[in-house]
C-alpha cells in the first residue's frame, strides 16, 4: 500500500475529520506509522453499535496505523457513577474480552493492538498536575458543553461528569498519539481538546469521527443505558430476532432508520472487509427470486421505492447479524473465565421486596368512644326524621 493509499483508507468511511493535515504530515513528511487511540468507558455491556468502531479500527490497521485501545475505567465511574468502584476492575476485564472477540469477528489480528487501562497512568503525579492546569483554565459551562453528548446530563451534575471531558482531552498527550478516533457524539470533546491542550503546552491532534448507528427504538443512537435501543453482543439468536422484529423501521424512510443504518454501517462494511471490497447482502423473498445487493445505494433506493419492505429487510438483517455474532457467542460459551468475569462485572440486581405496611394499633378506649359518638349521631338523625313525620 502506497502512502497515498494509506491516507485515503484512514480517511475513508467517516462522517468528519478534524485537522486532516496532521495525518498527511506524519505519513508523507515524517514517514512513520500514524499513532491512533480509541477509548471506551467500561460501563454497561457493549452492544452491536460497537461494530462501527471495530470496522474502522480494522481499516486503520490495514492502513498500517498503530492502534491503542483505552479501557477508560475511571471515566466509567466519573460518568454519573455508571460503574461502581467495586465493579470497575471486573468490567475492564469484561470489556477486554468483548473488544477482542468483536475484532476477531470482523477479521482483525488482535496481536497488532495495544490495550491500556486508564488508571495505570491517570493517577500519576504528572497527569494529576496537568489535570489541575486544565481545571484551572476551564469554566464549568465549557466543560458541561464539551461532555453534553457523552456524559449523562442532570440538572445538578456531579463534579466527575464535568472533569470527564478534560481527562479525555489529556489522554491524547499521555497516550502519545497523533489522532483520536470516536463517534460523532464525541465532537464537542474533540474540539475542547483542540482549543485547550495548546493552552497547557501540548500539541493539537487530528480527530476521526464515524457515524452513529441510530437505536432500534426512538433513541438517536444505540446506548447501553437504553435497553430498547440496542442488541447486546451476547444476545441469543432468538432474542436478536425478537428485538429486530420489534424495531422501528418506517417503510420508505431512510433518514433516522436504525435498521437501514445498521445494514449500511455494519453488515456491508464487515462484508467488504472480509471479501476484499466486494460486499454482498442477500434478501430472501417467498415465491420470488432473492434480492442481492452489492451496493448500499441500490438497497436504499429499493427501500424508498418499497421494493424492499421493512419485513424483508429485518429478516435478512437477522440472518446476517446472527452469523456475525455466532463466533462471539461461541467464544463466550467456551470460556469459563469470561463467564466468571461476567458474573462479577454485572451481578444480578436484587429485587426489593415490598414491605407490607403494618396497621396502626388503635387505643381500645378511643375506638369505643368513637363508636359511641357515631351511635349518638345516628340516634339524633333518626329522632329528627320521626319529628318530620
Amino acid at each position: 500500500m502506497t502512502p497515498e493509499e494509506s491516507i485515503a483508507l484512514i480517511k475513508a468511511n467517516l462522517a468528519e475529520v478534524l485537522n486532516p493535515e496532521i495525518i498527511d504530515d506524519v505519513i508523507l513528511k515524517e514517514k512513520r506509522d500514524l499513532k491512533i487511540y480509541w477509548g471506551t468507558a467500561t460501563t454497561g455491556r457493549p452492544h452491536c453499535g460497537y461494530f462501527v468502531s471495530m470496522v474502522k479500527i480494522a481499516e486503520l490497521l490495514a492502513a498500517g496505523c498503530h492502534i491503542k485501545i483505552l479501557l477508560a475505567d475511571l471515566h466509567a465511574y466519573l460518568d454519573n457513577m455508571k460503574a461502581p468502584l467495586e465493579l470497575i476492575e471486573q468490567r475492564v476485564k469484561y470489556y477486554e474480552f468483548v473488544v477482542k472477540s468483536l475484532l476477531k469477528a470482523v477479521g482483525v489480528d488482535i496481536t497488532k493492538l495495544e490495550f491500556i487501562k486508564g488508571s495505570t497512568y491517570q493517577t500519576s503525579q504528572n497527569y494529576t498536575m496537568d489535570r489541575f492546569k486544565l481545571e484551572g483554565i476551564t469554566k464549568i459551562s465549557a466543560a458541561q458543553k464539551a461532555g453534553a453528548e457523552v456524559v449523562k446530563q442532570t440538572a445538578d451534575p456531579y463534579l466527575g461528569g464535568i472533569i470527564y471531558p478534560l481527562m479525555q482531552a489529556l489522554d491524547e498527550e499521555y497516550l502519545d498519539v497523533d489522532v483520536q478516533l470516536g463517534g460523532l457524539d464525541q465532537r464537542k470533546i474533540f474540539t475542547f481538546a483542540l482549543e485547550n491542550l495548546p493552552r497547557i503546552g501540548y500539541k493539537v491532534r487530528a480527530h476521526l469521527m464515524h457515524s452513529m448507528v441510530p437505536g432500534l427504538g426512538e433513541a438517536q443512537k444505540m446506548s447501553s443505558s437504553e435497553p430498547d435501543s440496542k442488541i447486546d453482543l451476547l444476545d441469543s439468536a432468538d432474542l436478536v430476532a425478537k428485538k429486530l422484529k420489534k424495531a422501528v423501521c418506517v417503510p420508505k424512510k431512510i433518514e433516522g432508520n436504525g435498521v437501514v443504518a445498521f445494514v449500511e454501517h455494519v453488515i456491508f462494511r464487515v462484508a467488504s472487509l472480509k471479501t476484499g471490497g466486494k460486499p454482498q447482502f442477500t434478501v430472501e423473498r417467498r415465491d420470488q427470486e432473492p434480492l442481492v445487493y452489492d451496493d448500499i445505494e441500490k438497497l436504499k433506493a429499493d427501500f424508498e421505492a418499497d421494493i424492499l419492505t421493512p419485513q424483508l429487510l429485518k429478516a435478512a438483517l437477522t440472518k446476517a447479524l446472527n452469523e456475525l455474532l455466532d463466533p462471539i457467542r461461541n467464544e463466550y460459551a467456551a470460556s469459563e473465565e469470561w463467564q466468571k468475569v461476567t458474573e462479577l462485572a454485572y451481578p444480578p440486581e436484587e429485587k426489593q421486596q415490598k414491605v407490607k405496611k403494618q396497621k396502626k394499633e388503635v387505643d381500645p378506649a378511643k375506638r369505643a368512644a368513637a363508636l359511641a359518638a357515631k351511635a349518638e349521631q345516628l340516634k339524633l338523625k333518626e329522632g329528627g326524621s320521626e319529628e318530620a313525620k
